[in-house]
């Protein structure tokens, strides 16, 4: 068999683990490029092939939708999040919710858009993909780009949906348009109209530094806007403080200003400690020491659930 051969058939059995039904012979990692160049065969274009629909959709708007799939379980094959998401299903599904069509599998996805050329070119939005099989080169693996060197996938057994750090990826390709539309800008104090207290998480967001509807959405999910609330376990008020936390902070939990500014502060420090809203999000709930005994969002139900709500609501009240 001459080198030529050999490349094509070897091609050929790395398109048939992930697609053994297409008839595309062109690929897009790394590995495959490099042998298909040393043979002299033709690579994928850098255009690729076109990924559907997706006029309006930004990289804003596929970060926000990735983000509420957060603590959904790794499932081999999973396309439905109410059981499980496997990786390409994960981008799959959330770039499908925003009318941009992708292929099922993570080496057919590699293939669509167009190609970027490293990490620093790469934006919020972007799939990146990974080759991590040492026997068999290709691409198995993809995430989406969420900005600052990190991702949000759906990694493997055992693992959740969660944002991690990209490392060195295989491929990146942009499947959204090159200009999206642009978000129609709110007036100025807008976004809480009609939510209890809006001047409270307004005021103690611009002190903090944190996001006055992710401070709303933490107090509706806590308590509903009940700033009498108490909890069963003893958690009081509005942002339902435990007693030890509000004198920690200096807080007065049953105070509604005193409660939402104590709330602000823990929230900007735990975003400082852990990176991210998501994790400060689950530390909120959980407690920081879980999450950092975790290294991420912890697996109970509860708190991937409580992540998940508190960011669909923030985003409601945007």
């Amino acid at each position: 068999m001459d080198g030529l051969t050999a490349v094509q058939a070897r091609i050929s059995e790395i398109q048939a683990r992930f697609q053994p039904t297409a008839t595309a012979t062109a690929t897009s990692s790394a590995a495959w490029a490099s042998a298909a160049g040393a043979a002299g065969l033709t690579g994928t274009s850098a255009a690729g092939t076109s990924a559907t629909g997706g006029g309006t959709a930004s990289g804003s708007a596929v970060v926000t939708e990735a983000q509420k799939y957060l603590g959904v379980p790794y499932l081999w094959g999973g396309t439905d999040p109410g059981k499980g998401l496997d990786c390409s299903g994960f981008t799959k599904l959330v770039m499908g919710n925003l009318g941009v069509e992708l292929p099922r599998t993570s080496s057919q996805q590699a293939t669509t858009g167009k190609a970027v050329a490293s990490l620093d070119s790469a934006r919020p939005g972007d799939l990146v993909f990974f080759d991590y099989s040492s026997d068999r080169p290709g691409v198995d693996h993809v995430g989406i780009y969420v900005g600052d060197g990190k991702m949000i996938d759906s990694p493997k057994p055992g693992g959740t949906v969660g944002i991690r750090d990209v490392g060195t990826p295989t491929a990146i390709r942009r499947v959204l348009p090159e200009t999206a539309a642009a978000p129609t800008a709110r007036p100025t104090g807008s976004a809480l109209t009609g939510v209890p207290y809006a001047d409270l998480f307004t005021r103690a967001a611009g002190r903090h530094g944190v996001d006055a509807p992710l401070l709303a959405a933490v107090a509706k999910q806590e308590s509903g806007f009940d700033a009498s609330a108490v909890s069963p376990a003893g958690a009081q008020g509005l942002m339902q403080f435990m007693p030890a936390t509000a004198r920690g902070l200096g807080v007065d939990p049953l105070d509604p200003g005193s409660a939402i500014d104590g709330a602000a502060k823990y929230l900007s420090s735990l975003t400082q400690q852990f990176g991210s809203t998501e994790l400060a999000l689950a530390a909120y709930n959980s407690g920081p020491g879980t999450v950092s005994r975790y290294g991420g969002i912890p697996p109970y139900p509860e708190t991937q659930n409580y992540v998940r709500s508190v960011m669909s609501k923030a985003e409601a009240y945007r």
